[in-house]
This record gives structure tokens, sequence and C-alpha cells, in this order.
């Protein structure tokens, strides 16, 4: 038992709600279907797992080179590689459903039909908990443009979701936007039960010998160390500006950082980029989180959220 209150409701305002043991959650892309970490790290000690993210169609993928190293962090251009949504029902989600940690499935569709109907498939399925939408990809029939780009693309995927689901929904919000608050309250406005910032910054490297771009989409997300600045000033910014829980994710390696973000607004954290170099990085973090709070003499973990503001 837990000798402070480490609990997170993540969906208050939907009849399921979403309540995490404690704040420190995986961010999608980067723990798998969380399956692969089983034999190394307990899971079940875990906030919740954000599974990678999931199309319709299983995917293959961008061409290598797709993810290079640079100081402070990862550049990657995976493509969204997946098995896609009808394998993950029949092999993923039996195992989720033996476990006691919620999963929560990170969903990207090409048009707003799609993102409709992934909800709609994943709705009651055993062993899911939760959606979190990925409004970071482009609008085949809006000539490219990212659905998180604008407030209304952003609400109207929003909107679609949650018609076709009883499931929590999260929207994972892009980073890469004139006005990070104004698209935060449009999909709470369209129903959004929580809110995650942020998704990667935009970004690209050149390899010196080959004289191209080290990565052959040339350009990728930045993940990691370097980008936590920005992630904790926009959950900040947007946690004043919204009534539902905000996720804060973005260069999270350690519990100092996690901290940060809980007292910027963050009900809860994601920790990605850290998990590569240590698979035990969320589980160091939660303890880091919990010895703080037991040193400083907070009793819950309420306490913490917005004591920065």
């Amino acid at each position: 038992m837990n000798r402070v209150d480490l609990s997170a409701q993540l969906a208050p305002n939907n009849s399921r709600g979403l309540l995490l043991a404690n704040p420190v959650m995986t961010a999608s892309g980067t723990f798998g279907y969380g399956t692969e970490y089983a034999d190394v790290v307990d899971v079940q000690r875990l906030g919740a797992v954000v599974c990678k993210g999931t199309t319709l169609k299983p995917r293959a993928g961008n061409v290598q080179p797709r993810m290079v190293e640079v100081a402070g962090g990862i550049i990657n251009s995976i493509g969204m590689e997946n098995i896609g949504v009808d394998a993950l029902i029949r092999e993923k989600a039996p195992v989720w459903a033996e476990w006691t940690v919620p999963v929560i499935i990170n969903i990207l569709g090409e048009n707003v039909a799609e993102y409709g109907e992934l909800a709609a498939r994943l709705n009651g399925v055993a062993g899911i908990s939760a959606l979190e939408v990925n409004v970071s990809c482009p609008n085949v029939a809006g000539g490219g443009i990212e659905f998180g780009a604008r407030p209304e693309s952003a609400a109207e995927v929003t909107n679609a979701v949650k018609a076709r689901t009883s499931l929590p929904v999260i929207v994972k919000l892009s980073p890469n936007v004139t006005d990070i608050a104004a698209i935060a309250r449009a999909v709470a406005g369209a129903g959004a039960d929580s809110i995650t910032l942020i998704n990667t910054v935009k970004a690209m490297a050149i390899d010196l010998q080959s004289r191209k771009p080290a990565l052959a989409n040339i350009v990728g997300g930045l993940s990691g160390p370097a980008i936590k600045p920005v992630a904790l000033c926009m959950v900040y910014e947007v946690a004043g500006e919204v009534s539902i829980p905000v996720i804060g994710c973005g260069g999270i390696s350690t519990a100092a950082d996690a901290i940060e973000f809980l007292m910027a607004g963050a009900s809860a954290v994601q920790v990605g980029t850290a998990t590569f170099a240590n698979p035990r990085a969320a589980l160091d973090i939660l303890e880091g989180v919990e010895r703080f709070m037991e040193k400083e003499g907070v009793a819950s973990l309420s306490e913490l959220i917005g004591a920065a503001r």
C-alpha cells in the first residue's frame, strides 16, 4: 500500500472514468504494446500503458533510416508502423484483459471517418480502458494539413471519436502550432475527457559524410530532454485554459522533471524517450515522485497539481 495517495483521475466527466493508481504512464510509440517489456518491467506498477499508434490497416512504416540521435534527444520518422486494429484486438487485447494496469490505445486516421471507425471497433473491447487520439496525422482530404494544426479540424476529429465510443477520450496535441491554447479549448469544447501534450517537435538532421538529410523522410519529430522546456511551457499554458485534466509529455527523464509538470498543472505524465536508454525509467520516476512526496509531507497528489501556478 502506498504511504501517500498517488491516484489520478483523468476522465472525471466520463461515466466510466479513468482512475490511475499513480500518475506515471508510458508514452505512445516508446513502449510498444507493453507486452514487449513485461519480462523486464513490472508493468502492473505503472499508472497506465499507452500503446503505439494504431491505424485501421497494418502499416510497414517509413523506409530506413528513420531514427537519428541528436544532442538532447532523438529525431524519429517511424511512419506509424503498427499491426492494425484488427490484429490488436485479436492478439493484444486478450493479454491486456488479464492486466490490472489500464491500457490506452493511441489512434490515428487519414480522415475523420477513419478516426470514428477506429473508435467504434475498439469500443467495448475487454482490456482497453481509454483512447488517445493523435491529431498530428495529416488530413489527406484537407490537403495534408495536420488535424491538430487548426482548432476546427481538431474539434471535428474529437467529435467523431466521441460519437462512436463510450470510452474516455484523450486528445494528444502537436506543439507545431501557433496557438496551442486555442486548439486545447476546441477539443475540450468538443468533449475530450483530457488532453496530452506535447507530441514531438518538427526537426531534422544532416549527415556530414553523405551530405544528405540523416532521415530518409528528411523531416521527423524531436523528442527527449531537449523538448522538455517547450512541453512544460505548453502544459502550463493549457492547464490554465481548460477545466479537463492535462497529461504532460515531452523530455521527462527524472522524477524532478515529472514533478515540474505536475506543479505546472498536469494531472499525470508520460515517459517516452527515456525508456529507450532505461526500460525501467517510468518506475524509477514513479518511485522518485513518491519519495519526494514523503519527504515534503505531501499526502496527496492533488496537492502537487498546479502548485506552481
